[in-house]
């Protein structure tokens, strides 16, 4: 659809007066920000689930520099439609609205089919090019092909609980009764509310999760891989949210949705990766065959997993710490280019294998409560399961908030609770 220049130039004008009002607000850092580079000639690409604060991290990360800069947001329903032929005249209006600049700022422009000629075109003239996007495949596929290297991608997941702590005024580091009382508060907040930012200030979290895993499902999925069974689509799409964490099995997944194939299953929980409202993770071996067979799968944050219609999932404690767990580990890997796992055989199972390259640096147990002596014997078997399997030492049992060191036959296991962790992570 074509949209005249003068459409065009209103919604440029309205879009920079809602990024002046971005001023007035007070944000928390966020670890991100620093991987952000600005001197760059390449392409800085933050993805990650709508509703993050992708938006908000690159303009902190151009502010925080003072430097000028041009914002275009294609996530405005005025623009539904644009083509890549207009990107150009979007540049003129610009211009035009912002003066001389040599930063551009483009916010979800995977909705614009073609635009990566446009971004090498504004590389190879110069333009220091900063993009957020919510379609991994979108994104990240179409970058690799086209921009050949030219592009730096940086993940972005929502709040951590450090980032949490900030927003909400809780102190993170002070050794007092008070002080860890306030921290466990909070994190039994944040593990019931999640970390999507807008949460932190409405009332109607249900309302808003609701809307957002409509808006994912629907705009992002459906109209865009035109979804053939949408109401199937949908139903499966809240199965998997309500039985989070939970292995893939295409062919069940078929049967229980009836699908005509298994093949139409794994493509449906392909799309749902791709929006970032699942996350998946391989199972560890050595075999490269064996790692992309019976995936499990995460909600990308806790709010996902019952704030909805009809979820009933009720508390789900177990399943919501390890959840966070996941998220936070994640982060870290992203950030540190390690990688993340499951471990299970006929013997047990590792909630989390985490790699370095193909040497494994830590293996991790989560457990809401270890208090029964069956429960602590499972999970302690687990992580000496891990160590059997693969050598690692360097064992952890993440609880509700049991602190302890425990030694079993020639291996040291540390508990700890999951909000100090996720502190001393420093992200």
């Amino acid at each position: 659809m074509v949209i005249d220049k003068r459409t065009l130039e209103f919604v440029l004008s309205d879009q920079r007066e809602e990024l002046d009002e971005k001023a007035k607000e007070v944000f928390c850092y966020r670890n991100e920000e620093d991987l952000v580079d600005l001197s760059s000639s390449q392409a800085q690409v933050v993805i990650g689930v709508r509703r993050s604060g992708k938006s908000t991290l690159c303009y902190q990360a151009l502010q925080s520099k003072g430097l000028k800069f041009a914002y275009a947001n294609f996530d405005d329903e005025r623009l539904a439609g644009l083509e890549a032929s207009q990107l150009n005249d979007v540049l003129e209006i610009l211009y035009k609205v912002y003066g001389d600049f040599k930063y551009l700022f483009l916010d979800e422009i995977q909705n614009v089919e073609g635009w990566h000629l446009f971004v090498n075109r504004m590389l190879r003239n110069k333009m220091h090019v900063i993009i957020t996007g919510s379609n991994a495949k979108l994104l990240s596929g179409e970058l690799a092909t086209h921009l050949s290297g030219r592009n730096k991608e940086i993940s972005l997941y929502p709040f951590s609980f450090r980032e949490y702590c900030d927003m909400k005024g809780v102190d993170k580091d002070k050794k007092t009764t008070k002080a860890e009382a306030f921290r466990r508060a909070a994190f039994d907040e944040y593990m019931k509310q999640g970390g999507f930012p807008e949460l932190m200030t409405i009332n109607d979290n249900k309302s808003y999760v609701k809307n957002l895993v409509d808006n994912i499902l629907k705009r992002d999925i459906e109209q865009r891989y035109h979804i053939a069974y949408k109401a199937a689509f949908e139903r499966l799409a809240h199965h998997l949210l309500n039985n989070s964490s939970t292995i893939v099995v295409s062919t069940t997944l078929a049967d229980t949705f009836h699908f005509k194939s298994d093949q139409t299953a794994k493509n449906y929980v392909d799309y749902l990766k791709q929006a970032y409202l699942l996350i998946g993770v391989q199972k560890y071996s050595q075999k490269s065959k064996l790692r992309v067979v019976q995936e499990k799968i995460y909600a990308v944050d806790v709010a996902m997993m019952d704030q909805r219609d009809n979820a009933f999932a009720g508390e789900n404690l177990g399943h919501r710490l390890e959840t966070i767990v996941l998220i936070h580990l994640m982060r870290k890997c992203k950030i540190e280019g390690l990688d993340v796992y499951y471990l299970s055989d006929r013997s047990g199972e590792c909630d989390f294998i985490v790699c370095r390259g193909n040497t494994v640096i830590q293996a991790v147990q989560v457990s809401y409560d270890i208090s029964t002596k069956k429960t602590r014997s499972r999970e302690i078997k687990g992580l000496l399961l891990a160590a059997r399997k693969t050598g690692c030492s360097n064992l952890l049992l993440l609880t509700d908030n049991e602190n302890n060191i425990v030694t079993e036959p020639g291996q040291t296991i540390k508990i700890q609770p999951v909000y100090d962790w996720c502190l001393e992570l420093g992200i």
